[in-house]
């Protein structure tokens, strides 16, 4: 998780979790395409992505591309159990939870339906570069 305002870097789980990251344009773009596929996709899990990562990489890569030092913190999955625990409804630490654990939030980039399709995506850096 990354904060730009504050520079801060937050690492769901621990600094070696992977995680998948998309751009909002991207989500738009790939759901448009694989909506308008043919034939039809049907009962198909379509995975998506802009990159995958480690939050480590993710965050080398937002202090070499701001060229900027940011602090950072990680969310172990005990921390957020315990919290979860005492706050049961809290969406936010429920997020956090499941992006801790680390399965089932990132997929390697070959098997994302756009690389299968040769469409490229955003990826972090590039992200970055356009925000500023």
């Amino acid at each position: 998780m990354v904060n730009l305002a504050t520079r801060t870097l937050h690492a769901l789980g621990g600094w070696d979790t992977q995680v998948t990251v998309t751009s909002p344009a991207d989500i738009g773009r790939l759901t448009t395409a694989i909506y308008l596929h043919q034939p039809r996709i049907v009962n198909e899990v379509v995975f998506v992505a802009g990159e995958t990562t480690s939050y480590r990489q993710l965050a080398e890569t937002v202090e070499r591309v701001t060229q900027q030092t940011f602090s950072k913190a990680v969310h172990t999955l005990p921390a957020l159990l315990d919290q979860l625990r005492t706050d049961p409804d809290n969406a936010m630490l429920r997020y956090r939870a499941a992006f801790a654990r680390g399965d089932g939030v990132w997929w390697p980039m070959g098997d994302t339906w756009n690389a299968r399709h040769h469409l490229p995506t955003q990826d972090i850096a590039g992200w970055l570069q356009a925000a500023r």
